[in-house]
């Protein structure tokens, strides 16, 4: 029977990271890596090995090299089964791996909906982590001109764009009544609207998906206001579930949602064993609410916390909570959102003061590569903490969206924003006397100034 200090399942985002900090701060024990496929995709690339990339090779992770260097053995195999009592895992091929401490990075799977009629025809799709399975999708859409896109997250935003780009003609129907409605208030949400339709993508919204229509393969999609329409493929970007069956089979406490409960170290109930990323529980930083949020860069935060922690608790590095921190590009257009929305803060009773600014991302604003950069900036009504933000802007968008996230888990006021000392340049960043994130706090501290008169 091999043996290790510490075993880690899944080679992903989560597991990686997990593995090299663990070795990191504990470099005299041993690691051991497993994962089912040899390769490994960078998750929040896949839309754009279907436009942007020419091929999926071109969006791998280089972890084996990654893993070897930092002295951490990689090994393709499934996990089938967990003993907790006597510390090993038994996998596939037949081999039983001894571990001190065990890390679970399990993963997610796309969902498909049971009740959707037709969902089992060929040319519907959805989106895993797989190689050979976006390999083959691939190969079928390249002959296959009309796509249906169920779903408009972020997943289906931009895999929309990106068949616009290889010239499918795009139809991308959400369920809600604006895309991205979870991440952005609708006066941001409607901008993003106006720039997927203007690069040819069909928005439908307010509308679900009923029935697929078809032979063997795709011909129809059926909304659930009887409209129809005439396509060659659908994709299915309406969520995922947590891979939590191996932890469930071994006795791990599962939570009503399907994850994996775990404390802010990453420590399940069962002593020794850590989840981390798409299968690990999640609550919200803000609101302390259960949610479903599957992130890379959450995952990656989850697993830094649960490596420092394997053989001693580092009671200061602790996970406080999702922020849910997103950030995409269309074009050269880049938006962002970090925290919870004006909409989410009123349906969890939060009051809150809110301030849009618009602004440039450079200085002067004729300078090429200008872009008009607008910042949305939420705060609680009575202490002027920092609870949420939303950004559109040029591709600087997305660093301006972590600053956000850092204010956020740092519990910044409002005034704390209006004091920082923020670095500019005329070439990287809007002007120091209309830095929109700022002039958007001083916003808010007008206008509870004025609530306070």
């Amino acid at each position: 029977m091999k043996k290790t200090d510490v075993l880690v399942i899944g080679g992903s985002a989560a597991g990686m990271v997990a593995a090299l900090t663990g070795k990191t701060s504990w470099s005299e024990k041993s690691f051991i890596l497993v994962k089912k496929q040899k390769e490994v995709m960078v998750p929040c690339g896949i839309p754009y090995i279907f436009g942007t990339l020419d091929k999926i090779g071109q969006n791998i992770m280089p972890v084996d090299n990654m893993l070897e260097k930092a002295g951490i053995e990689s090994i393709i195999d499934e996990a089938v089964n967990i003993d907790t009592t006597n510390k090993t895992v038994d996998f596939a091929s037949g081999e039983t791996i001894q571990y001190q401490k065990l890390v679970l990075a399990t993963g997610s799977t796309p969902v498909k909906p049971k009740w959707l009629l037709g969902g089992d025809k060929e040319n519907v799709f959805v989106i895993p982590k797989d190689t050979l399975y976006l390999d083959a999708m691939k190969a079928s859409l390249a002959s296959l001109k009309r796509v249906v896109v169920i779903g408009a997250g972020f997943i289906g935003v931009e895999f929309s764009d990106e068949l616009v780009k290889r010239g499918h003609e795009v139809v991308l129907v959400e369920k809600l009544p604006e895309i991205l409605s979870l991440a952005f208030d609708v006066e941001l949400s409607s901008k993003i609207e106006e720039l997927l339709i203007s690069r040819g993508v069909k928005i439908i919204t307010g509308n679900g998906i009923k029935e697929i229509l078809g032979d063997k393969k795709v011909e129809k999609v059926v909304l659930e206001n009887g409209e129809e329409f005439e396509t060659d493929a659908v994709l299915l970007s309406v969520g995922y579930k947590p891979n939590a069956e191996l932890a469930r089979k071994a006795g791990i406490y599962i939570d009503e949602s399907n994850f994996i409960a775990v404390d802010e170290y990453m420590r399940t109930h069962i002593k020794d064993v850590f989840a981390v990323g798409d299968c690990a529980q999640k609550r919200d930083f803000v609101t302390r609410a259960r949610v479903s949020t599957m992130l890379a860069s959450t995952a990656c935060a989850e697993a830094r916390i649960a490596g420092m922690n394997l053989f001693n608790l580092n009671v200061v590095k602790t996970f406080s909570g999702t922020i849910a921190i997103y950030s995409t590009a269309v074009g050269d257009t880049g938006f962002g959102t970090a925290g919870i929305t004006e909409a989410r803060a009123k349906a969890e009773g939060i009051d809150t003061i809110t301030a849009v600014f618009e602004g440039v991302d450079r200085h002067p604003g004729n300078l090429p590569g200008a872009h008009k950069q607008l910042v949305k900036l939420i705060a609680a009504r009575y202490s002027g903490v920092v609870i949420g933000g939303e950004v559109i802007g040029g591709l600087s968008a997305g660093e301006l969206t972590n600053v956000i996230g850092l204010a956020i888990q740092n519990r910044m006021s409002v005034n704390s924003l209006l004091t920082s000392q923020i670095g500019t340049h005329p070439c990287l960043t809007a002007s120091p006397a209309g830095y929109p994130i700022i002039k958007a706090a001083e916003i808010i501290a007008g206008k509870m100034r004025c609530k306070e008169d």
